[in-house]
């Protein structure tokens, strides 16, 4: 059996509601589209399944672990080229791990805290996003972890007379001797460049063009020693792999002894590291990015505490007088228009006695919730209409509205934002707008917009049940998504009654 979907209405897009008239693949997206964008791009990633999510999460642990071993190579032996020409080259080296990300796909956990911008909107709640932080950060440390095993089985600390290793093991140490502020505020440096490279991608065509964003901003908190919570749950295991497994010869060949590492231990690791460095990680890219960017494009239009534009009761628009009718469309949420669930129907009473209710009340379909007012199910006049198929027309006397109903159906919260919500109901951005799960353009065409959206095809329902906190608190039809939006077309138009003459000759 399938499960309801009760959660929030997923964002179906990538652009802005307000799209440019250009196409696509032609025009670059502006800051506040680039914020849309990224609020639809971290929901999108934060409700992916524990498994795909676990599984990306993976990946991206272990395409950050190689570029460290990239990194670790490039600087081994580097010295005589000076200190910051062998770490612009490191850095360098080790953007290609980001450069995979954006390219091949992944979750990291730096670019995840980015879902923090639909949590202010109300797209997510507190719950969902720490459930998806908390996966990609423990999908990352098994990806890193991963890796670590197969580096050290390959026994690549061995290169370069074991100069690899040792430069390795000396990184890792590094890492160990911050203080905790200090860890902290170069782990906020450090995904405040991240999340900037992520967020310039959202402006980006092309793999190429995202590729080369990334670059520079990665090569930077690299080479000035920034702390990456990702990269460091591959170095410094990888250091203290190296100091527990590395054979008697190792250290005779570098002249070392496993003692100057003493400080690379799990403890160490956790205390002076990997837990300041992610709590700075955190304020770098969820508060100084992501809400920085959402109080400046988006706070206004999605939680700013306004007055209905519209009467819940007329739908007739009572804005001030010349206030652009957009900006006024861009405050109403489903809670301003929606109906209440007064026609609900009880998932065990008989379909005759739910076909009498929606024939009675001229209703295309309607919700069915238990004693509880949670939803269960939707049922409309098709499921009617093929039972009855299905029994020859005859009478089907215990046919209860629980075996006929739809257990898959899609939801909206109150907050939901009105224009998402239409936009959604009769657009496929996906045909128009072809891009995949990381933003990249599928295909590029040069029919205009207009004629690109008369040749795509939508099907959604046309009534959506409200759900807040798993209760039903109403529902929102087509209808009434199109009578709210019918001030966009200005001034209401007067019908013209028929003359009376040609009244009489239809009569």
């Amino acid at each position: 059996m399938n499960h309801i979907q009760v959660e929030r209405l997923p964002a179906p897009t990538v652009v802005s509601s307000e799209k440019p008239k250009e196409s696509l693949s032609s025009a670059a997206l502006s800051p506040d589209q680039m914020t849309q964008f990224a609020e639809q791009y971290a929901y999108k990633k934060a409700t992916n399944t524990t498994a795909k999510t676990l599984s990306l999460a993976l990946s991206a642990g272990v395409f950050i672990g190689l570029a460290f071993v990239f990194y670790i190579t490039v600087t081994t032996g580097s010295s005589g080229v000076g200190w910051g020409v062998s770490r612009l080259l490191g850095g360098l080296a080790f953007s290609l791990g980001l450069v995979m990300l954006v390219v091949c796909g992944g979750e990291l956990f730096t670019s995840s805290v980015l879902s923090i911008i639909p949590r202010a909107n109300g797209q997510l709640n507190t719950r969902a996003m720490l459930a998806n932080w908390s996966k990609v950060y423990l999908g990352n440390f098994v990806g890193a972890l991963l890796l670590v095993l197969v580096v050290s089985g390959a026994k690549l600390y061995q290169l370069d007379h074991g100069q690899w290793g040792l430069n390795a093991l000396s990184i890792a140490q590094h890492k160990l001797e911050h203080g905790f502020m200090q860890a902290v505020m170069l782990g906020m440096l450090c995904n405040l460049l991240v999340c900037l490279a992520v967020w310039m991608t959202f402006s980006a065509k092309t793999s190429a063009a995202k590729a080369a964003l990334v670059i520079l901003p990665v090569a930077m908190f690299v080479s000035t020693g920034f702390e990456h919570v990702v990269a460091n749950m591959f170095m410094v295991p990888l250091g203290i792999a190296i100091k527990a497994w590395a054979e008697p010869a190792f250290w005779a060949q570098v002249g070392v002894q496993a003692s100057a590492f003493e400080h690379l231990t799990w403890a160490n690791f956790a205390s002076h590291n990997l837990i300041p460095v992610t709590i700075g990680n955190i304020i770098g890219g969820a508060v100084i990015v992501g809400l920085g960017y959402w109080s400046v494009y988006s706070r206004g239009s999605q939680l700013e505490p306004v007055r209905p534009k519209f009467s819940v009761l007329s739908n007739q628009y009572s804005g001030p007088v010349g206030e652009p009718t957009m900006q006024n469309l861009k405050t109403i949420t489903v809670a301003d228009i929606m109906s209440p669930a007064d026609n609900a129907l009880s998932p065990d009473m008989t379909i005759a006695s739910a076909c009498d209710a929606l024939v009675a009340q001229e209703l295309s379909g309607a919700v069915v919730v238990n004693e509880n007012n949670e939803l269960q199910g939707f049922v409309s006049e098709l499921e009617i209409l093929r039972k009855l198929w299905l029994e020859d027309y005859s009478k089907p006397s215990t046919t209860t509205v629980a075996s006929i109903m739809q257990k898959d159906i899609m939801t909206v919260a109150p907050n939901h934002n009105l224009l998402k919500l239409a936009e959604y109901m009769s657009v496929d951005v996906a045909q128009v707008y072809p891009v995949s799960e990381s933003g990249v353009l599928l295909s590029s065409t040069h029919q205009p917009l207009e004629e690109r959206l008369r040749n795509s095809s939508v099907y959604r329902p046309k009534i959506f049940p409200v759900v807040d906190s798993g209760k039903l608190v109403g529902v929102v039809t087509r209808h009434q998504v199109l009578k709210a939006l019918r001030p966009a077309l200005g001034a209401p138009v007067k019908l013209e009654e028929p003359q009376a003459e040609v009244a009489e000759s239809v009569a």
